[in-house]
């Protein structure tokens, strides 16, 4: 069986593939995230295709929420336990962080949509913006929630 060559790609290539610059793939060299392959003096550094892989994780990890620093923690994890259960555990705790950060995020979206809600009913129905507080608030329906009313 014939060995296969692995395809080697100048910074560039991988800056375009991934629409980044060839500085956030330096930044991701010096923390570990990429590795370039062995260069000869005066040669342009390349790099091997499994970086292509890390990319894709790097990018996957970012769109979860994670940071740099948890995303270089996790590629050290990789390289020191091969077997991969401590990044999976890890996974498993930074993705539950993140679900509960989400699920906090969308209960705060669904109040601040209905407090955005009853404050669109309550304008459709006062005669004059800037009288509200005002001598409108004995007869609002709204009176009850309104926090403007509080203020007087």
């Amino acid at each position: 069986m014939e060995a296969r060559t692995q395809r080697s790609y100048k910074i560039g290539e991988l800056a375009a593939m991934f629409r980044t610059t060839a500085r956030t793939l330096r930044y991701y060299e010096e923390l570990g995230l990429i590795k370039p392959t062995d260069r000869a003096k005066g040669v342009h550094r390349r790099y091997a295709e499994q970086n292509i892989v890390y990319l894709k994780r790097v990018a996957q990890l970012k769109s979860y929420g994670l940071s740099l620093g948890e995303i270089r923690d996790f590629f050290a994890l990789a390289e020191s336990d091969r077997s991969g259960e401590s990044c999976r555990r890890l996974l498993i705790k930074k993705y539950g962080e993140r679900i509960a950060q989400a699920e906090a995020e969308a209960e705060a979206a669904r109040h601040l949509a209905e407090e955005l809600r009853w404050h669109v009913r309550q304008l459709e129905e006062v005669e004059d913006f800037f009288e509200c507080p005002g001598k409108q608030c004995a007869a609002c329906r709204h009176a009850g929630v309104c926090d403007l009313r509080a203020s007087r």
